[in-house]
């Protein structure tokens, strides 16, 4: 990709995008001479252009993420050396899944993905960009704090589809199975079985894991991108407006991702995929809580860190790709209204 001009992004006021004026050193809020662009892109819009990007990202990780749900089920409640290891780290997981379940094993629910990667990253970022219009990223902590609000906001509201999504990528043969099974046909078929067993509040089982998870996670991607970005842009390493600004940043905001959200990915994954009784609770953990002291008394502290290495290899790329693509695409959409 060539690199851009300063007359094509950068030509913003630092409060625009992923900028956190706060964090800044005293700058001048206009350029002389150029119009001011407006602060928010229309609501509808701003959530097409989070979709998109985190879709596209989610198709070239999907697999990793496969793999990152066998091996957080992996050995689950059990002593470490009393079950049988079938998946030993990144590179041989994604060759037993390929050779198990063959090429499209490694893309196991990819639709639930796509649908949740939609629902939650749309939600999760149009929310973060409209509180950076209003100014409310502005105070100290508010970027931080609007991160976790509009993770927790993403992550209701797409629950479901998460839910389905980590049903399906659990399935396999009997071979290398780990976890509960679920055996849904499809995600129409996960969706309508689901809902006949447990009935509209069965869809949202597993939220009580899912909203920590993003609200850390998205606290830390979105406040880590947006002071990295800033800081990158103001020490001057690439020519204004560049691509490599947001690349570098998304780099950055990736590990931070990877270190603070596995342990609640771990007990996330659990709650979605626990069989349920008679009485449509959870057969294994009453919720996160449970989960979190059960997992560290059986497995030990470091089974909060199951599938790290996955963890980190996926979420690295997904959040370069996801936060690249979204933070382009808003610079150009706002450049076409200011234009």
């Amino acid at each position: 990709m060539p690199t851009m001009t300063g007359g094509q992004l950068i030509n913003y006021p630092p409060n625009t995008a992923f900028i956190t004026p706060s964090s800044m050193p005293p700058l001048s809020r206009t350029t002389p001479g150029l119009p001011k662009p407006p602060r928010a892109l229309w609501p509808p819009l701003d959530f097409t252009l989070g979709a998109l990007a985190c879709c596209g990202a989610c198709v070239f990780t999907n697999p990793l993420e496969v793999v990152k749900t066998r091996l957080q089920l992996q050995g689950e409640l059990r002593e470490r050396g009393s079950y049988q290891r079938h998946y030993r780290g990144v590179l041989q997981a994604l060759w037993v899944v390929g050779r198990t379940d063959g090429l499209r094993g490694l893309q196991k629910g990819l639709t639930a993905g796509l649908l949740y990667q939609g629902l939650m990253n749309g939600v999760r970022l149009g929310f973060y960009s409209y509180s950076e219009a209003l100014g409310l990223t502005d105070v100290p902590g508010g970027s931080m704090v609007a991160g976790a609000l509009a993770g927790a906001l993403g992550a209701f509201i797409a629950s479901p589809a998460y839910l389905v999504k980590t049903h399906l990528q659990a399935q396999t043969v009997a071979a290398i199975a780990v976890g509960h099974q679920h055996n849904h046909q499809g995600v129409s078929s996960a969706f309508a079985t689901i809902y006949r067993r447990e009935g509209v509040i069965g869809l949202w089982r597993g939220v009580n894991g899912a909203v920590p998870r993003v609200m850390v996670g998205s606290a830390a991607q979105l406040a880590t991108f947006s002071s990295a970005k800033q800081w990158v842009a103001h020490v001057q390493w690439f020519s204004p407006g560049s691509w490599l600004i947001a690349l570098t940043a998304a780099m950055v905001s990736g590990v931070a991702v990877a270190i603070t959200m596995t342990p609640f990915d771990v007990i996330s994954t659990r709650l979605y995929n626990q069989p349920v009784d008679e009485l449509r609770r959870g057969r294994l953990y009453a919720g996160f809580l449970d989960c979190l002291v059960k997992v560290c008394r059986t497995e030990g502290v470091l089974g909060l860190y199951k599938g790290m290495g996955p963890v980190f290899v996926r979420l690295a790329p997904h959040t370069v790709l996801s936060m690249l693509l979204w933070d382009v695409m808003r610079q150009k959409a706002l450049q076409h209204r200011a234009a």
